[in-house]
């Protein structure tokens, strides 16, 4: 009996997924561990590190709208590619950095990488799978955040161990090491379209999956005319906002309340694996009940999780808030990157999503520097802890009045018709 051939859709998927690894788990969740280590040698505040953090975002900020627009002219392939290089070789020179200024300025270049990388991964989905398993498809691929935060929790607490004074140096060579792996990889096995090797999107091709592959000229105002994009951006702002928060600080809150590092990554680890299931789950949920009321949930449960953080400071109340962040971390992201397929269609998805990753830059770049001066003020991390729970509540609110969507629509429709993207 002959077994079905696989599609090359599920080595795409497989190949984002690990392009999300090295471009935020790596580039950017990896400095949640380092932090400790690195600011006592860097002999920095808590501003100033949270300023380290707000530099890789702004870099982020700066490409993503760009990355986006370069992936739907050039193609996703060559863009991730180059991005990941650029992550890599930042993250080496992170790992060399004498003080502050130099910190902050290869923290930035590695945010330019990682926007670069990351944002038209996502959107590729989009092309390669039709609109009934995009969400299924992009749940799978945030879930390289969460092997980001396995690996880092694993291997950073024995490194800095092992390294002595400089282990936080070495951990910044091994994630840039990797991630250089990682961009030859995506070049190797990444292809911009279905069409490129004979085939048709994951789960059938459907006229809005058809339409995408069209070669006719790019109608870029369809993407900064659309009511739903905008409106998507808003509440991407209000996860941008308070998620970041919670992850720059996380180990450094813990070690403030009597963790060790070994514990502390032990709980970072812990998050992570709890995290591989959450983007298929919720990416699956939004698929069944609506992108609109799957972020609502998101949302809420991001709330309580920031909330205990911050209030219950105990083992078990750490340990209840990094599950349920956990179980919903990188779920926003997925439904965002669906949802924008679903509004515009595959071929202006990566347009649409740098966009609205613009908006949401804009949010995650400003917090971790207002976090900072706020614990540097307070003596602690309950205030800003709280502060990204409020946020989170308006990001549900925001969900909550997304409007529901038509059909979806194809590339030729009028913009006006795209502007109400969402059930």
């Amino acid at each position: 009996m002959k077994l079905p051939r696989l599609h090359y859709g599920w080595v795409v998927l497989v190949t984002a997924t690990l392009v999300v690894f090295g471009s935020l788990g790596l580039a950017r969740f990896g400095y949640t561990m380092i932090l400790p280590d690195m600011q006592a040698a860097l002999g920095i505040d808590n501003a100033q590190t949270g300023a380290l953090a707000t530099a890789n975002l702004i870099g982020y900020l700066v490409l993503a709208v760009i990355g986006g627009m370069l992936a739907s002219r050039y193609g996703p392939r060559a863009v991730i590619a180059a991005g990941l290089a650029v992550a890599g070789v930042s993250m080496l020179l992170t790992g060399l950095a004498a003080g502050f200024a130099s910190a902050a300025a290869w923290r930035a270049l590695t945010g330019v990488g990682s926007a670069a990388g990351n944002v038209p991964a996502m959107a590729l989905l989009s092309s390669w799978f039709s609109t009934r398993r995009r969400g299924l498809a992009s749940g799978i691929a945030v879930a390289g955040s969460a092997l980001g935060l396995i690996f880092s929790g694993a291997v950073v607490p024995r490194v800095l161990s092992a390294g002595g004074g400089d282990g936080w140096r070495v951990c910044w060579f091994i994630f840039g090491g990797v991630t250089l792996l990682l961009a030859a990889g995506s070049l190797l096995f990444l292809r911009n379209r279905p069409g490129e090797v004979g085939l048709k999107p994951v789960g059938g091709a459907t006229e809005e999956a058809v339409a995408g592959q069209g070669t006719g000229g790019l109608e870029w105002s369809r993407v900064y005319r659309s009511r739903s994009v905008w409106h998507l951006g808003l509440v991407y702002v209000a996860f941008g906002f308070s998620y970041i928060i919670y992850m720059t600080f996380f180990t450094k809150h813990l070690v403030t309340e009597g963790y060790t590092k070994d514990a502390a990554g032990d709980l970072f680890m812990t998050m992570g694996w709890v995290s591989l299931i959450c983007g298929l789950l919720w990416g699956t949920v939004s698929d069944l009940i609506g992108r609109r009321w799957a972020l609502v949930i998101v949302f809420l449960i991001h709330a309580v999780a920031f909330s205990l953080f911050a209030l219950w400071r105990t083992p078990a109340g750490f340990t209840v808030s990094a599950v349920l962040f956990g179980l919903s971390a990188w779920s926003i992201p997925a439904i965002m990157a669906a949802s924008c397929g679903d509004a515009l269609g595959p071929r202006m998805a990566p347009a649409a999503l740098g966009l609205i990753t613009l908006l949401f830059g804009i949010g995650q770049a400003v917090s971790p520097t207002i976090a900072g001066a706020m614990a540097d003020a307070s003596g602690s991390f309950v205030s800003p802890l709280l502060l990204a729970a409020g946020v989170a509540l308006l990001g549900a609110a925001g969900a909550f009045l997304l409007r529901p969507a038509p059909a979806v629509p194809t590339e030729g429709m009028d913009a006006s018709a795209s502007g109400q993207g969402h059930r």
